[in-house]
């Protein structure tokens, strides 16, 4: 068994996952280092020959998704991957999946409750100084200059997990590849709340439309989620 079982501890992660979202959202965790099993043949059929690692991080995120959808009271289902490699959930159901080389997670949620959700994880680790020009907008790098100089580098890699969990929540909507400059990300340290700020119009979304959610740090990981309430797209 992979040593960091110990670090990464199925209930550790999940307990850090579910309390950043609400309670009608589901989560559970598996490893993607493990075979990859328990794929359907819907999903398969979506795959274009992916080398072992990418095979093993798509069934991780399978099976993590299934176990998520059972605690949601949810049938199990394929979920393969479309044309654009975003995954395609069951009729009914909104999810996001995320993983890092050791570990893989998932929220399910009924589609009638939320029309999205985005959940990004990161290891707990500096974001490297050469990709902040290419990461950060420059409001964001305004606010890094006053932070401590010793918690720069791991703010700014919880900027970029916000930057991931914000993409991941609004492409089912929009069907957009947006880049980094797309959003302006506020964080509030002290409470774990964390805001993206479109920075143009993505339809339906105009600019300066903030996707709200929060953050964690816990066992070597970044978490970052994000839910999008069904009013946002009637509003």
């Amino acid at each position: 068994m992979n040593d960091a079982t110990t670090i990464f501890a199925p209930d550790v992660a999940v307990a850090l996952a579910a309390e950043l979202f609400p309670d009608a959202v589901e989560v559970a965790v598996t490893y993607p280092w493990e075979a990859p099993d328990g794929l359907w043949p819907d999903e398969i059929a979506s795959l274009a020959k992916p080398v072992d690692k990418r095979l093993r991080e798509f069934a991780a995120g399978r099976r993590a998704a299934r176990q998520a959808m059972s605690r949601l009271g949810v049938s199990e289902a394929a979920i393969p991957q479309g044309s654009d490699r975003a995954p395609v959930w069951p009729r009914g159901v909104v999810g996001s999946l995320s993983h890092t080389d050791t570990i893989c997670l998932a929220a399910v949620a009924h589609r009638g409750q939320f029309a999205a959700l985005g959940l990004d994880i990161e290891e707990d680790a500096d974001l490297p100084v050469d990709l902040w020009p290419e990461v950060l907008t420059p409001i964001e790098t305004a606010w890094l200059s006053v932070q401590p100089d010793d918690l720069r580098g791991r703010l700014a890699r919880l900027i970029f997990s916000a930057k991931e969990c914000a993409y991941k929540l609004q492409y089912p909507i929009t069907g957009k590849l947006l880049g980094f400059e797309a959003f302006d990300i506020t964080l509030d340290v002290e409470t774990g709340q964390v805001e993206a700020t479109l920075t143009d119009d993505v339809a339906p979304f105009a600019a300066r439309t903030q996707f709200a959610g929060r953050f964690a740090f816990g066992a070597g990981l970044v978490l970052t989620a994000m839910t999008m309430p069904r009013s946002m797209l009637s509003a």
